[in-house]
Protein backbone atom coordinates (compact mmCIF):
# COMPACT_ATOMS: atom_id res chain seq x y z
CA UNK A 1 0.00 0.00 0.00
CA UNK A 2 1.57 3.06 -0.98
CA UNK A 3 0.09 6.99 -0.16
CA UNK A 4 1.65 9.77 -1.48
CA UNK A 5 0.07 13.43 0.31
CA UNK A 6 0.49 16.70 -1.22
CA UNK A 7 -0.05 20.53 0.65
CA UNK A 8 -1.96 21.70 -1.99
CA UNK A 9 -4.98 21.61 -4.26
CA UNK A 10 -2.28 20.39 -7.25
CA UNK A 11 -3.59 16.96 -5.65
CA UNK A 12 -7.03 17.14 -7.50
CA UNK A 13 -4.77 16.64 -10.84
CA UNK A 14 -3.90 12.56 -9.49
CA UNK A 15 -7.75 12.28 -10.27
CA UNK A 16 -9.36 11.62 -13.38
CA UNK A 17 -9.79 14.08 -15.60
CA UNK A 18 -10.67 12.53 -19.32
CA UNK A 19 -14.38 12.95 -20.12
CA UNK A 20 -14.67 8.87 -20.75
CA UNK A 21 -14.32 5.81 -18.62
CA UNK A 22 -11.45 4.24 -17.76
CA UNK A 23 -10.28 1.40 -15.40
CA UNK A 24 -7.30 2.55 -12.22
CA UNK A 25 -4.99 -0.11 -11.52
CA UNK A 26 -5.20 1.48 -7.90
CA UNK A 27 -8.50 2.83 -7.85
CA UNK A 28 -10.75 3.01 -4.30
CA UNK A 29 -7.03 1.44 -2.40
CA UNK A 30 -8.68 2.42 0.83
CA UNK A 31 -10.93 -0.82 0.31
CA UNK A 32 -7.90 -2.84 0.35
CA UNK A 33 -5.80 -1.52 3.61
CA UNK A 34 -7.79 -4.44 5.70
CA UNK A 35 -10.58 -4.15 8.51
CA UNK A 36 -9.80 -5.20 11.83
CA UNK A 37 -6.59 -5.78 14.24
CA UNK A 38 -7.22 -9.75 13.80
CA UNK A 39 -6.93 -9.55 10.23
CA UNK A 40 -4.25 -7.01 10.03
CA UNK A 41 -2.25 -8.71 12.38
CA UNK A 42 -2.39 -11.74 10.26
CA UNK A 43 -1.28 -10.01 6.73
CA UNK A 44 -4.89 -9.45 5.49
CA UNK A 45 -5.03 -13.53 5.59
CA UNK A 46 -8.76 -13.57 6.41
CA UNK A 47 -11.02 -14.60 3.31
CA UNK A 48 -11.11 -18.74 4.28
CA UNK A 49 -11.30 -18.70 8.50
CA UNK A 50 -13.18 -14.88 8.98
CA UNK A 51 -16.37 -15.76 11.10
CA UNK A 52 -17.23 -12.48 12.94
CA UNK A 53 -19.19 -9.11 11.85
CA UNK A 54 -15.63 -8.11 9.69
CA UNK A 55 -16.21 -10.60 7.53
CA UNK A 56 -18.56 -8.30 5.43
CA UNK A 57 -15.24 -6.86 4.45
CA UNK A 58 -12.96 -9.98 4.00
CA UNK A 59 -15.92 -12.52 2.77
CA UNK A 60 -19.05 -11.95 2.99
CA UNK A 61 -19.91 -15.80 3.18
CA UNK A 62 -18.21 -15.98 6.56
CA UNK A 63 -21.12 -13.90 8.47
CA UNK A 64 -22.67 -17.48 8.76
CA UNK A 65 -19.99 -17.49 11.48
CA UNK A 66 -22.05 -15.31 13.71
CA UNK A 67 -24.68 -17.46 15.46
CA UNK A 68 -27.36 -16.47 18.02
CA UNK A 69 -26.54 -12.99 19.04
CA UNK A 70 -25.68 -10.03 16.86
CA UNK A 71 -21.77 -9.64 16.29
CA UNK A 72 -20.24 -5.60 16.33
CA UNK A 73 -16.54 -4.62 15.52
CA UNK A 74 -15.23 -1.46 15.69
CA UNK A 75 -11.44 -0.04 14.78
CA UNK A 76 -9.79 3.21 14.94
CA UNK A 77 -6.50 3.57 13.26
CA UNK A 78 -4.15 6.33 13.14
CA UNK A 79 -1.42 6.24 10.21
CA UNK A 80 1.60 8.26 9.48
CA UNK A 81 2.01 10.02 12.80
CA UNK A 82 -1.81 10.76 12.90
CA UNK A 83 -1.35 12.49 9.44
CA UNK A 84 -4.28 10.02 7.96
CA UNK A 85 -7.30 8.61 10.18
CA UNK A 86 -8.84 4.73 9.47
CA UNK A 87 -12.40 3.92 11.09
CA UNK A 88 -14.17 1.03 11.05
CA UNK A 89 -17.65 -0.42 12.39
CA UNK A 90 -19.40 -3.47 10.94
CA UNK A 91 -22.31 -5.20 11.92
CA UNK A 92 -23.37 -8.97 11.83
CA UNK A 93 -27.38 -9.88 12.56
CA UNK A 94 -28.20 -13.68 12.06
CA UNK A 95 -31.78 -14.28 11.10
CA UNK A 96 -33.87 -17.79 10.96
CA UNK A 97 -32.17 -19.62 13.00
CA UNK A 98 -28.59 -19.19 12.25
CA UNK A 99 -28.91 -20.23 8.51
CA UNK A 100 -28.80 -16.81 6.98
CA UNK A 101 -27.11 -13.00 8.42
CA UNK A 102 -27.30 -9.96 7.77
CA UNK A 103 -24.18 -7.06 7.95
CA UNK A 104 -23.50 -3.47 6.86
CA UNK A 105 -19.98 -2.34 7.42
CA UNK A 106 -19.05 1.82 7.10
CA UNK A 107 -15.34 2.99 6.37
CA UNK A 108 -14.01 5.91 6.22
CA UNK A 109 -10.17 6.64 5.68
CA UNK A 110 -9.14 10.55 5.76
CA UNK A 111 -6.16 12.96 5.59
CA UNK A 112 -7.88 16.43 7.06
CA UNK A 113 -6.39 19.79 7.66
CA UNK A 114 -4.31 19.60 4.19
CA UNK A 115 -3.38 23.29 3.29
CA UNK A 116 -4.96 25.01 0.23
CA UNK A 117 -1.98 26.71 -1.22
CA UNK A 118 -4.20 28.24 -4.49
CA UNK A 119 -4.13 31.79 -3.35
CA UNK A 120 -0.54 31.62 -1.37
CA UNK A 121 1.38 34.00 -3.58
CA UNK A 122 -0.47 37.27 -4.60
CA UNK A 123 -0.61 38.83 -8.21
CA UNK A 124 2.51 41.38 -7.44
CA UNK A 125 4.43 37.88 -5.92
CA UNK A 126 4.03 38.73 -2.17
CA UNK A 127 3.59 35.67 -0.33
CA UNK A 128 0.61 35.83 1.88
CA UNK A 129 0.15 33.16 4.77
CA UNK A 130 -3.03 34.38 5.67
CA UNK A 131 -4.74 33.18 2.44
CA UNK A 132 -3.76 29.17 3.53
CA UNK A 133 -7.23 27.47 4.09
CA UNK A 134 -7.50 23.68 4.52
CA UNK A 135 -9.82 21.09 3.41
CA UNK A 136 -10.17 17.35 3.99
CA UNK A 137 -9.31 14.62 1.73
CA UNK A 138 -12.20 11.79 2.66
CA UNK A 139 -13.04 8.21 1.48
CA UNK A 140 -16.59 6.63 2.65
CA UNK A 141 -17.73 3.12 1.87
CA UNK A 142 -21.06 1.27 3.05
CA UNK A 143 -21.48 -2.36 2.55
CA UNK A 144 -24.57 -3.84 2.67
CA UNK A 145 -23.96 -7.78 3.39
CA UNK A 146 -25.99 -10.77 3.36
CA UNK A 147 -24.85 -14.70 3.83
CA UNK A 148 -26.61 -18.01 3.82
CA UNK A 149 -25.56 -21.42 4.75
CA UNK A 150 -26.02 -23.86 1.35
CA UNK A 151 -25.45 -26.50 3.47
CA UNK A 152 -24.73 -27.63 6.80
CA UNK A 153 -23.69 -31.02 7.92
CA UNK A 154 -21.85 -32.87 11.36
CA UNK A 155 -18.33 -31.65 10.51
CA UNK A 156 -18.59 -29.33 7.11
CA UNK A 157 -20.14 -26.46 5.75
CA UNK A 158 -20.84 -24.13 3.11
CA UNK A 159 -21.64 -20.47 2.54
CA UNK A 160 -22.51 -18.02 0.30
CA UNK A 161 -22.78 -14.26 0.61
CA UNK A 162 -22.74 -10.88 -1.52
CA UNK A 163 -22.31 -7.45 -0.85
CA UNK A 164 -23.59 -4.35 -2.48
CA UNK A 165 -21.24 -1.38 -1.76
CA UNK A 166 -21.93 2.35 -2.25
CA UNK A 167 -18.68 4.78 -2.08
CA UNK A 168 -18.70 8.21 -1.59
CA UNK A 169 -15.31 10.30 -2.14
CA UNK A 170 -14.73 14.15 -1.21
CA UNK A 171 -11.86 16.39 -1.96
CA UNK A 172 -12.95 19.53 -0.31
CA UNK A 173 -15.51 21.78 -1.99
CA UNK A 174 -13.19 20.88 -5.06
CA UNK A 175 -14.38 17.40 -6.32
CA UNK A 176 -16.96 14.91 -5.09
CA UNK A 177 -17.30 10.79 -6.32
CA UNK A 178 -20.01 8.54 -6.29
CA UNK A 179 -19.44 4.58 -6.60
CA UNK A 180 -21.16 1.55 -6.74
CA UNK A 181 -20.10 -2.31 -6.97
CA UNK A 182 -20.84 -5.70 -5.80
CA UNK A 183 -19.22 -8.12 -4.28
CA UNK A 184 -19.58 -12.15 -4.04
CA UNK A 185 -18.04 -14.88 -1.76
CA UNK A 186 -17.57 -18.72 -0.90
CA UNK A 187 -16.93 -20.44 2.37
CA UNK A 188 -16.28 -23.71 2.99
CA UNK A 189 -14.98 -25.57 6.65
CA UNK A 190 -14.16 -28.74 6.94
CA UNK A 191 -13.56 -30.75 10.29
CA UNK A 192 -10.07 -28.77 9.82
CA UNK A 193 -9.58 -27.39 6.57
CA UNK A 194 -11.20 -23.80 5.37
CA UNK A 195 -11.87 -22.48 2.21
CA UNK A 196 -12.61 -18.99 0.83
CA UNK A 197 -13.19 -17.45 -2.55
CA UNK A 198 -14.58 -13.77 -2.76
CA UNK A 199 -14.95 -12.12 -6.24
CA UNK A 200 -14.82 -7.84 -5.22
CA UNK A 201 -15.56 -5.47 -7.86
CA UNK A 202 -17.53 -8.29 -9.54
CA UNK A 203 -19.53 -6.42 -11.78
CA UNK A 204 -16.55 -3.54 -12.34
CA UNK A 205 -16.70 -1.05 -9.34
CA UNK A 206 -17.42 2.63 -10.90
CA UNK A 207 -16.67 6.37 -8.99
CA UNK A 208 -18.51 9.25 -10.96
CA UNK A 209 -16.87 12.63 -10.05
CA UNK A 210 -17.54 15.91 -10.21
CA UNK A 211 -15.51 19.04 -9.75
CA UNK A 212 -16.81 22.63 -8.42
CA UNK A 213 -14.43 25.33 -8.43
CA UNK A 214 -14.90 29.06 -8.28
CA UNK A 215 -13.75 31.22 -11.01
CA UNK A 216 -10.97 32.69 -9.23
CA UNK A 217 -10.07 29.40 -8.33
CA UNK A 218 -10.10 28.33 -12.08
CA UNK A 219 -8.47 31.77 -12.80
CA UNK A 220 -5.42 30.83 -10.64
CA UNK A 221 -5.13 27.00 -12.03
CA UNK A 222 -5.17 28.25 -15.26
CA UNK A 223 -2.20 30.90 -14.71
CA UNK A 224 -0.08 28.43 -13.39
CA UNK A 225 -0.59 25.99 -16.20
CA UNK A 226 -3.01 23.23 -14.49
CA UNK A 227 -5.56 21.57 -16.10
CA UNK A 228 -9.22 22.45 -15.05
CA UNK A 229 -11.51 18.58 -14.81
CA UNK A 230 -15.15 18.78 -15.06
CA UNK A 231 -16.35 15.19 -15.38
CA UNK A 232 -15.39 11.82 -15.38
CA UNK A 233 -15.92 8.16 -14.79
CA UNK A 234 -12.84 6.07 -12.75
CA UNK A 235 -13.41 2.02 -13.21
CA UNK A 236 -12.45 -0.84 -10.66
CA UNK A 237 -11.65 -3.42 -12.28
CA UNK A 238 -12.22 -7.06 -10.52
CA UNK A 239 -10.54 -9.21 -8.44
CA UNK A 240 -10.20 -12.72 -6.96
CA UNK A 241 -9.65 -13.58 -3.71
CA UNK A 242 -8.38 -17.08 -2.78
CA UNK A 243 -7.61 -18.38 0.62
CA UNK A 244 -7.47 -21.46 2.25
CA UNK A 245 -6.37 -22.28 5.92
CA UNK A 246 -5.84 -25.45 8.43
CA UNK A 247 -6.08 -25.70 11.65
CA UNK A 248 -3.43 -27.61 14.05
CA UNK A 249 -3.94 -28.92 17.22
CA UNK A 250 -0.64 -28.55 19.31
CA UNK A 251 -2.05 -29.47 22.96
CA UNK A 252 -5.07 -29.66 25.06
CA UNK A 253 -5.19 -26.20 25.48
CA UNK A 254 -3.01 -24.59 22.17
CA UNK A 255 -4.50 -24.58 18.51
CA UNK A 256 -3.12 -23.48 15.98
CA UNK A 257 -4.47 -21.67 12.39
CA UNK A 258 -2.53 -21.11 9.25
CA UNK A 259 -3.85 -19.44 6.40
CA UNK A 260 -2.35 -18.30 3.14
CA UNK A 261 -4.80 -15.83 0.39
CA UNK A 262 -4.08 -15.14 -2.93
CA UNK A 263 -5.09 -11.94 -4.93
CA UNK A 264 -5.29 -12.20 -8.18
CA UNK A 265 -5.78 -9.36 -10.01
CA UNK A 266 -6.26 -8.75 -13.91
CA UNK A 267 -6.03 -4.89 -14.44
CA UNK A 268 -2.26 -5.32 -15.96
CA UNK A 269 2.03 -6.08 -14.08
CA UNK A 270 1.85 -5.39 -10.90
CA UNK A 271 4.96 -5.17 -8.59
CA UNK A 272 3.93 -8.59 -7.04
CA UNK A 273 5.03 -12.56 -6.71
CA UNK A 274 3.44 -13.32 -10.10
CA UNK A 275 3.87 -10.28 -12.20
CA UNK A 276 2.81 -10.55 -15.57
CA UNK A 277 0.00 -8.93 -18.00
CA UNK A 278 -2.68 -9.26 -17.57
CA UNK A 279 -3.04 -11.43 -14.49
CA UNK A 280 -0.83 -10.91 -11.17
CA UNK A 281 -0.83 -12.90 -8.00
CA UNK A 282 -0.08 -10.82 -4.81
CA UNK A 283 -0.05 -13.60 -1.33
CA UNK A 284 -0.31 -13.36 2.58
CA UNK A 285 0.46 -15.14 5.07
CA UNK A 286 -1.47 -15.35 8.29
CA UNK A 287 -0.88 -17.27 11.83
CA UNK A 288 -2.84 -17.02 14.62
CA UNK A 289 -2.54 -19.39 17.88
CA UNK A 290 -5.00 -19.89 20.37
CA UNK A 291 -4.69 -20.53 24.24
CA UNK A 292 -7.70 -21.86 25.76
CA UNK A 293 -9.79 -19.74 23.35
CA UNK A 294 -8.64 -16.82 25.50
CA UNK A 295 -5.03 -15.51 24.63
CA UNK A 296 -4.54 -15.48 20.48
CA UNK A 297 -1.47 -14.65 19.31
CA UNK A 298 -1.05 -13.53 15.63
CA UNK A 299 1.64 -13.04 12.96
CA UNK A 300 1.81 -12.50 9.10
CA UNK A 301 3.63 -11.22 5.95
CA UNK A 302 1.88 -9.41 3.02
CA UNK A 303 2.41 -7.12 0.53
CA UNK A 304 6.00 -8.74 -1.67
CA UNK A 305 7.21 -6.83 -3.47
CA UNK A 306 10.80 -6.02 -5.38
CA UNK A 307 12.53 -2.86 -4.77
CA UNK A 308 16.39 -1.23 -5.36
CA UNK A 309 18.74 -2.28 -2.83
CA UNK A 310 19.44 0.41 -0.34
CA UNK A 311 23.43 -0.05 -0.62
CA UNK A 312 23.45 -0.05 -4.71
CA UNK A 313 24.45 3.20 -5.84
CA UNK A 314 24.24 2.46 -9.40
CA UNK A 315 20.26 1.67 -8.73
CA UNK A 316 20.68 -1.23 -10.53
CA UNK A 317 20.05 -4.38 -7.66
CA UNK A 318 16.57 -5.37 -6.39
CA UNK A 319 15.47 -7.16 -3.73
CA UNK A 320 12.50 -8.72 -2.25
CA UNK A 321 10.87 -6.48 0.56
CA UNK A 322 7.68 -7.79 2.58
CA UNK A 323 5.56 -5.97 4.76
CA UNK A 324 4.99 -7.82 8.48
CA UNK A 325 2.80 -8.17 10.89
CA UNK A 326 2.35 -9.08 14.64
CA UNK A 327 -0.98 -8.84 16.80
CA UNK A 328 -2.48 -10.47 19.93
CA UNK A 329 -5.92 -11.11 21.05
CA UNK A 330 -7.82 -11.17 24.51
CA UNK A 331 -11.20 -12.79 25.20
CA UNK A 332 -13.77 -11.82 28.11
CA UNK A 333 -17.06 -13.52 27.75
CA UNK A 334 -18.81 -12.21 24.73
CA UNK A 335 -16.07 -9.13 24.52
CA UNK A 336 -12.63 -9.59 22.24
CA UNK A 337 -10.10 -6.61 22.49
CA UNK A 338 -7.63 -7.21 19.28
CA UNK A 339 -4.06 -5.55 18.93
CA UNK A 340 -2.11 -5.44 15.59
CA UNK A 341 1.49 -3.86 15.33
CA UNK A 342 1.83 -3.92 11.17
CA UNK A 343 4.07 -2.14 9.11
CA UNK A 344 3.23 0.39 6.06
CA UNK A 345 6.75 0.12 4.67
CA UNK A 346 8.91 -2.75 4.57
CA UNK A 347 11.41 -4.60 6.85
CA UNK A 348 14.13 -2.78 5.74
CA UNK A 349 12.37 0.84 6.00
CA UNK A 350 9.79 0.33 8.99
CA UNK A 351 6.67 2.95 9.45
CA UNK A 352 5.01 0.82 11.88
CA UNK A 353 1.67 1.84 13.27
CA UNK A 354 -0.51 0.57 15.96
CA UNK A 355 -4.24 -0.68 15.41
CA UNK A 356 -6.48 -1.44 18.37
CA UNK A 357 -10.20 -3.21 17.57
CA UNK A 358 -13.00 -4.95 19.87
CA UNK A 359 -15.52 -6.94 18.46
CA UNK A 360 -18.30 -8.19 20.52
CA UNK A 361 -22.10 -9.58 20.96
CA UNK A 362 -24.91 -8.14 21.65
CA UNK A 363 -26.31 -10.79 24.37
CA UNK A 364 -30.03 -11.20 23.40
CA UNK A 365 -32.26 -11.84 26.29
CA UNK A 366 -33.87 -15.74 26.48
CA UNK A 367 -37.53 -16.39 26.11
CA UNK A 368 -38.87 -17.96 29.05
Amino acid sequence: MRIYLTTGVTALLLFPALAFSQFRKYSNEFLNIGAGARGLAMGNAQVASVGDATAGYWNPAGLTGVKDNPNIGIMHADYFAGIAKYDYVSAAIPVQDNKRTLGFSVLRFAVDDIPNTLFLVQPDGSINYNNIQTFSSADYALLLSFAQKLRETENSSISFGMNAKVIYRQVGHFATAWGFGIDAGLQMHGEKWHLGLVARDLTTTFNAWSFSFTEKEKQVLYLTKNDIPVKSTELTAPRLVLGGGYDFHISNSVNLTAEANFDVTFDGKRNTVISSNPVSVDPHIGLEARIKDVFFVRGGITNFQQALSDGDTLNQKKVWIYQPSIGAGFKIKNIMLDYAFTNLANQNNPLYTHIFSLRFNLVRKKEE
